[in-house]
């Protein structure tokens, strides 16, 4: 059923993201070594303090705080050294009132000591007994046992896509395995008669495949596994074969190019029939990328893209992945990378639709310009050069010189 109303980009993903129950992928546990980027399926609860004793956050002497207080250059409190503490050993003694510790940075204060003096803050009289020539208040200079994490504490929640410094973390509190959603899998089919594999060499009429590289790129850094079907005639059956194929072997199914109304443009038909409902909406008031497909065949989600590099770019960021994070559940805060410039030429644009703009970016005078890259979506030249994009709002003709502007960078 084919809803030939071009909807506002949040619209018509609204309609596919209410087909699909987030976090619908199955489940596994995987070592930490292997877990980065994955998102977490559950709450993670630290199993032990960290670090799990106190220790020092300086090369000092290891005291009681008390001793200290009043402590300065003219007036020094002076302590008996009871022993040093080497890195990494327990110490085998505590400390009493007048009592003192050598310590590195990093090392376990002894019993006794709920501070350390900074070593630029001590007069060695002896190998037995120090000057301390400033006080230091409980605490100072000491990272408790459970400061960085405390045991049964949520230290990474569900939903939350693991960064470099979450895995060094788990390492930390010693856990060595995760339940992770498995990544989802995305297939890639190309359609058309005039794409050749980029290993060919170009004949008139013919165009190397560009897409799926984009698209393959796109999808890793979403998160999921890109899986290329291969390029296909403008060809029902054969169309319908591999999309069928695709159905049975991924999450996700994306078709690109037979998006727009010519004569061989079977994409829709074909996402049709692979179940219901079948296509949610043809078209969104969008440029580029007007003649976006949107589908959900008994509950997987089905897109066709249209044929040209910056449209499948666009239409991938503002479908695919949202679509992609909602079936790993994540909850992280997408914050979008956003500087303010200054549009560097008039621009027009058409009530109703959302247009987004190639730019380059340059300094004048203190202050950021973006400059269009007018060319056309098919050029994928263009969006290789572009640093951001600019997003012109549905509700507004367009952008006049010098108005300041937001710019999304692209990474």
């Amino acid at each position: 059923m084919l809803d030939k109303k071009y909807l506002l980009p949040h619209d018509a993903l609204k309609l596919i993201l209410a087909q699909i129950v987030p976090g619908c992928l199955p489940v596994e546990i995987i070592p930490i070594e292997k877990a980065y980027g994955r998102v977490t399926a559950e709450d993670i609860i630290s199993p032990e303090d960290l670090p799990g004793f106190e220790r020092s956050t300086v090369d000092g002497f290891a005291v009681k705080a008390s001793d200290t207080f009043g402590a300065k250059e003219s007036s020094p409190s002076y302590l008996n050294v009871k022993g040093d503490i080497p890195m990494g050993a327990i110490p085998n003694f505590s400390l009493s009132k007048g009592e003192t510790a050598s310590i590195a940075t990093g090392g376990m204060l002894p019993e006794g000591a709920d501070a350390v003096v900074m070593i630029e803050h001590v007069n060695v009289i002896s190998k037995d007994l120090i000057e301390v020539l400033k006080a230091v208040s409980p605490g100072e200079n000491v990272i408790f046992r459970d400061e960085d994490a405390k045991k049964g504490e949520v230290v990474i929640k569900a939903g939350h896509r693991l960064k470099p410094q979450d895995i060094g973390a788990l390492a930390g509190v010693g856990i060595t395995a995760v339940k992770v959603f498995k990544q989802p899998v995305v297939s890639i089919i190309l359609t058309g008669d005039e794409i050749i594999p980029h290993t060919e060499k170009v004949t008139p009429g013919k165009v190397r495949d560009v897409n799926s590289f984009t698209l393959a790129g796109l999808i890793y850094e979403s998160g999921a596994i890109p899986l290329k079907m291969g390029i296909i005639k403008d060809e029902y059956n054969a169309l319908k074969e591999t999309a069928e194929k695709a159905y049975q072997l991924s999450d996700i199914v994306l078709i690109t190019g037979g998006t727009s109304a010519g004569v061989k443009d079977l994409t829709a038909k074909v996402i049709d029939e692979l179940g219901c409902p079948g296509v949610l909406f043809h078209g969104a008031s969008i440029k580029p990328g007007k003649p976006v497909i949107g589908a959900a065949c008994n509950g997987k989600p089905v897109f066709g893209l249209p044929g040209h590099p910056v449209a499948v770019y666009i239409c991938f960021e503002l479908f695919v992945k949202p679509v992609i994070h909602h079936m790993l559940a994540v909850t992280d805060k997408n914050f979008k990378k956003l500087i303010k410039a200054k549009i560097s030429r008039s621009i027009h644009s058409q009530a109703g639709r959302e247009d987004f703009i190639r730019v380059c970016l340059d300094s004048r005078d203190g202050e950021i310009w973006a400059t269009p890259l007018l060319s056309k979506s098919g050029l994928i030249m263009s969006l290789v050069k572009a640093e951001g994009i600019v997003h012109i709002p549905s509700q507004l003709l367009g952008l006049s010189e010098g108005e300041e502007v937001l710019v999304e960078i692209i990474d």
